[in-house]
């Protein structure tokens, strides 16, 4: 399902991430994916973010265009991101990658990829 105009998305990317997930998209000849964004049981935090190219969306994911970047979020995980912004983040040392800032985390754990909800 698509977002409906007029409505704040679930899930908002920063314009750099949404140029490196173009960018990206294109490299892997995918240039029409969409960057999957799920959250899983588990990690130090409880909850768990995940995130892969998926080209094949079910009518019940909410998918978001920004830009020209797609990005899909399943039913079961929007209510734990949703209003969370993606951005990308460029490390020397650790490499760069994609990043949640989510509202609705009360805590995370020290390398941001797991959080617990109220």
């Amino acid at each position: 399902m698509t977002q409906e105009a007029g409505i704040k998305p679930i899930v908002e990317l920063t314009p750099k991430a949404s140029a490196e997930l173009r960018s990206y998209l294109s490299k892997q000849g995918k240039p029409s994916a969409a960057l999957r964004i799920f959250v899983t049981a588990g990690g130090c935090s409880g909850l768990s973010y995940g995130m892969v190219v998926d080209d094949k969306l079910s009518d019940d994911d909410y998918v978001i265009d920004i830009d020209g970047a797609r990005v899909a979020v399943d039913r079961s995980s929007a209510p734990f991101i949703a209003g969370s912004v993606i951005d990308y983040k460029s490390e020397k040392l650790m490499g760069g990658g994609f990043v949640v800032s989510n509202p609705n985390a009360v805590s995370t754990c020290g390398c941001g990829e797991s959080f617990r909800t109220a």
